[in-house]
């Protein structure tokens, strides 16, 4: 079917702006050294969350909280991982043992310097269950941490763990914060990143202010303000307006419009997430993979990209970094065929027209509520009767996340480079990404396997066979990568290094206003 079929049969308008997923970044030539001061205001796509860094579990609220916090280790852009807070470590041979040496000169925002107590207490924090840290399962296999002086600290493990230092550079789960501080951290974080947290007004702005004595120089920048800004006509629109200096999420159908405007520059890369379909494992008959796997059939996922992204973005049947090597490029994405749908229902003993359900989307994303009415009208061909709920994105994360409380929605995430944070987050029973109640032992004693393989070949084998698993399982539907779109005014110089190795958080360390 057509694109512009498709729109016309679900109600959708608007013309097609349709363009490839190379980068094409147009920034502004700057000579000598960029200018020191001024605030940037920065049009964020969603709502800050919980500020806490090891609790968060939202791409948005970590966005802004990599600018307060630094990790111990951080990924290069080749994913190699390299010192940070730690200016040296070492491994042992078997895994067992991992030491890291603290940089001596680094200070938090309250003036402490860093000790090997404050990476012993924000380590065990985030091990503590009763501390709801969203990564507690990378400390699961650590039996003990040790201060062996000021600015030694010594992991040892319980067993092997062999993703152990490239967990610790992503998502927070290696940020340090000052011993004791985990009472205020939620609401006045304190951390040793390139800027200090001022204030926040929930659902309006963050507030953050250049800390001169960073470890690694002082931003160009005094302040940043992250204005909270969810409608993205109105990012736009404060944009060409001057009210802001930067946006992110660029308006899907307005690309390309904006490439042509000589007032502004734009950058794009890919990819910056993935999306999928989600069914709740423990309703009927969702629990049952030839059900899943006949919602799969009824999806064209090339119309999808097309309809719902206006083209910026791709299929995909794996959720896998591009170039990782634990992607397995044998799958393919599935072609849309109502009749194997109609025959795997059969099959599993459910007649279309009884099928009823409520697909809970989030209007934080309006690619997810443009997919949800385009999926909407296949399940209806299909026979099934759909309702949808938009839901705000704090009733999203309340309903579907934290309560489990639906029964089909969608979700992106962003682009997980690494296999373990991305597969046994999300896959594993106890996963801390695990909102769809999926249980599948095999995928469990897979992962498990592969966490403990120190043999990196036999490694990336076993994800491809996890992947494989989910796939044939269909445990959830994967549907695209979605490029990722920065617009900024043409005074603003560095953003050719904002965009983090992982594609998704961004670093304003080294951006300026001219």
């Amino acid at each position: 079917m057509k694109r512009r079929d498709f729109l016309k049969l679900s109600a959708l308008t608007g013309g097609a702006v349709l363009l490839g997923n190379a980068p094409n970044f147009r920034a502004l030539a700057q000579g000598g050294t960029p200018a020191s001061g001024g605030t940037l205001v920065w049009g964020h796509s969603e709502t800050t969350q919980n500020i806490d860094i090891h609790q968060t579990g939202t791409a948005s609220t970590l966005r802004m909280l990599q600018n307060v916090h630094d990790s111990i280790v951080v990924p290069d852009s080749n994913f190699t991982i390299q010192p940070g807070l730690a200016e040296a470590f070492e491994v042992s041979s078997d895994l067992l043992t991992y030491t890291f040496f603290l940089r001596p000169d680094v200070r938090f925002h309250n003036g402490k310097l860093l000790t090997a107590a404050d990476v012993k207490y924000s380590f065990e924090r985030v091990k503590d269950p009763a501390t709801g840290a969203t990564n507690f399962e990378v400390f699961n296999d650590v039996e003990e941490i040790l201060a062996l002086d000021d600015h030694t600290v010594q992991i040892k493990m319980s067993r092997v763990y062999s993703p152990f230092l490239a967990r610790l550079s992503e998502n927070g789960s290696g940020a340090i914060i000052p011993e004791g501080s985990g009472e205020t951290t939620g609401t006045q974080p304190i951390g040793a990143g390139p800027f200090q947290f001022i204030e926040r007004e929930f659902g309006n702005e963050v507030r953050l202010k250049r800390w001169d004595e960073y470890w690694q120089g002082p931003a160009y920048l005094e302040e940043i303000i992250s204005r909270e800004v969810t409608e993205p006509t109105v990012r736009l629109t404060g944009l060409r307006t001057g009210e802001m200096h930067l946006i992110n999420d660029i308006p899907l159908d307005r690309v390309d419009e904006l490439k042509a405007d000589s007032n502004l520059q734009v950058h794009t890369w890919a990819p910056l997430s993935w999306a999928f379909l989600n069914f709740n494992h423990q309703i009927e008959p969702f629990n049952d993979p030839r059900v899943r796997l006949a919602f799969d059939y009824m999806i064209d996922k090339e119309v999808l990209v097309q309809g719902a992204l206006w083209g910026q973005g791709e299929v995909t049947a794996s959720p896998s970094f591009p170039t990782s090597p634990s992607r397995n490029n044998d799958l393919q994405v599935r072609p849309q065929d109502f009749n194997e749908a109609r025959s795997l229902l059969a099959a599993a003993g459910v007649n279309p027209s009884d099928l009823e359900f409520t697909f809970k989307t989030t209007t934080n994303y309006p690619w997810h509520v443009e997919a949800t009415q385009i999926m909407q009208e296949w399940f209806r061909m299909a026979g099934l009767r759909v309702n949808v709920e938009a839901l705000t994105w704090s009733d999203w994360l309340s309903q579907c996340w934290i309560n489990r409380d639906y029964t089909v929605t969608m979700m992106n995430f962003f682009t997980l480079w690494e296999p373990d944070f991305l597969y046994y987050s999300l896959w594993h029973t106890t996963g801390a990404f695990n909102y769809r109640n999926i249980s599948d032992p095999v995928l469990d004693d897979w992962l498990q396997q592969a966490r403990e393989t120190a043999d990196q070949s036999v490694r990336m084998e076993l994800y491809h066979q996890i992947k494989q698993r989910i796939y044939d399982e269909a445990h959830d539907v994967v549907l695209w990568f979605r490029n990722g779109t920065l617009a900024a005014q043409k005074n603003v110089g560095g953003l050719d290094h904002i965009v983090n190795p992982n594609g998704s958080n961004l670093n304003f360390w080294r951006v300026s206003l001219g």
